[in-house]
This record gives structure tokens, sequence and C-alpha cells, in this order.
């Protein structure tokens, strides 16, 4: 074998195992928050800890109404901490549902070492949980961007009311191989996140938003998801909207509106 070509192999060989170890870096973004912090919002909340396992805590914030039509729980995406995206509980509580947001392992307060099951078995915890207080038909998941592998997931395990995705990805694998087609992402990749399989155990109705103009995860990839089973999956176009500015669109909240107040 030419010596060139063993160079090659063994430099292609170090960028998988590097692409292995140091991939969370890349997917996850989180903002870290001290322990003592304290939370402030002009409207009633409190702050929430689920304790999953020895060492592990999750934080969350409720943001509550007196008399509430339901409840939503808002998986975030792969940035910032829920004090940052506590923001989006307006968007939910002007229809007087309760919204409880809470942070994935390693973001804001939450404790604990991330790996795709780990965090699923936490949001499966913590649906449990609500689903005691308020019941399932009166629960709805949302999933925003790297969230809505984990609703997915979540819908497909349990019986909630609606599920709502938001930009979601066919599969991770595929945004993955988007900007990394040289890697073989199926082998490298330590989170696959498949909605297109999840999705098909999903028994409620499932409404996709996505922008016309999402450069990080374009459209196609809901277009193929409503593919999937189109009776039951709803695909709502943003037109013109990218991938973080839904909510500067009317036609995201009077999709928002319509599904809320049915």
């Amino acid at each position: 074998m030419h010596p060139t070509l063993v160079y090659i192999l063994i430099g292609y060989a170090l960028l998988l195992v590097l692409a292995y170890f140091i991939q969370e870096k890349f997917i996850f973004k989180p903002e870290k928050l001290p322990a003592d912090f304290q939370y402030k919002y002009d409207v009633p909340f409190k702050e929430l800890f689920f304790d999953v396992e020895p060492g592990v805590r999750i934080n969350g914030l409720h943001f509550y109404r007196t008399d509430p039509a339901g409840l939503v729980l808002y998986l975030h995406g792969n940035t910032r901490s829920i004090k940052g995206w506590a923001k989006c509980a307006k968007d939910f509580y002007r229809y007087n549902y309760d919204v409880v947001l809470v942070d994935y392992r390693g973001f804001g307060k939450s404790t604990g070492k991330r790996t795709e099951k780990d965090i699923m078995d936490d949001m499966q915890f913590i649906y449990s949980a609500l689903a005691k207080q308020y019941g399932e038909d009166h629960l709805i998941i949302y999933g925003r961007s790297l969230g809505s592998g984990f609703a997915a997931k979540l819908a497909s395990d349990n019986k909630p009311r609606y599920l709502i995705l938001d930009s979601p990805f066919f599969s991770f694998k595929k945004v993955v191989e988007r900007f990394l087609p040289i890697l073989p992402v199926r082998y490298v990749l330590r989170y696959q996140l498949r909605i297109d399989q999840w999705l098909a155990n999903v028994t409620c109705h499932t409404y996709i938003i996505h922008g016309t103009r999402d450069w990080l995860i374009p459209i196609k990839h809901s277009e193929k998801l409503q593919e999937l089973n189109p009776k039951k999956i709803t695909l709502i176009r943003i037109h013109g909207g990218g991938h973080n500015n839904l909510s500067k669109y009317p036609e995201y909240h009077n999709f928002l509106r319509d599904i809320l107040k049915y």
C-alpha cells in the first residue's frame, strides 16, 4: 500500500474517533446556571425539580393559570437553558394553558451525564409525573428543533392529546449527513433520534410547523414526515420563515390559537 494512502487512512480513522468523542460539543450548546440562580418573571410560576435517579436532578419551570385548559410540556432546542426559552411560554399561557419547560442534563441547573437513552428516560419520568396531575388527555407535547426528537419518542410511548413538532428533522442522522457527508454517520453518531420511526407509534394527531426558508433543517424533512401518515399528520408551512424566527410570523400564532382553542 502506498505510504500516502496509509497516512490518509490513518487520518480518516483519527477523524472518526475524534468525531465520536467530541460530537456532543457540536450537538449541545448549553447555558449552565448556578444552583442558587433566581428566576424572575412577571406571571405566576414556580420552579420544579425532578430527582430522576441518584445524582441526577432535572430543573424545570411551571407557568400556571388558575383554571387551566391543559398543560403544554415544552422540550426546547439544543442551545441556552430554560431561562432563555421561558419567553416561549407566553405563546401557550395566553390561551389559558399551563406550561412546563425542562432543561436536559447539563443545561441550566440540571445535572447528570447525557446520553440519548438517559434524556428519553428523564422526559418519561417528567411526563409520568405531570400525567398524574393533569391526565394525559389534557397534555400536549411540544418539541422544538432538537427537542422534536425527544417529543416524538415521548408521544410514541404515551397517549397525549396532541404532539406538536416545531422545525423537526426526519431523523437526526439526515441532518448531520448534510453537513458531514464524508463521515459514516450511521456508525459514529451517538444520537440517532429516529422521528421517522417513532411517529408510526404515535396515536394522537401530530401537528408539524416549519418555515419554508429554514436553511438548518430544510422543510423537506417535515414534508417527508407528513408523508408517513397524511391523515394523522398536519403540516403547517410558515412561508418565508427560517429556523429561529417562526414566532415573528402571525401564521405561527394563528396556528397555536386554532389548536389550543379547539
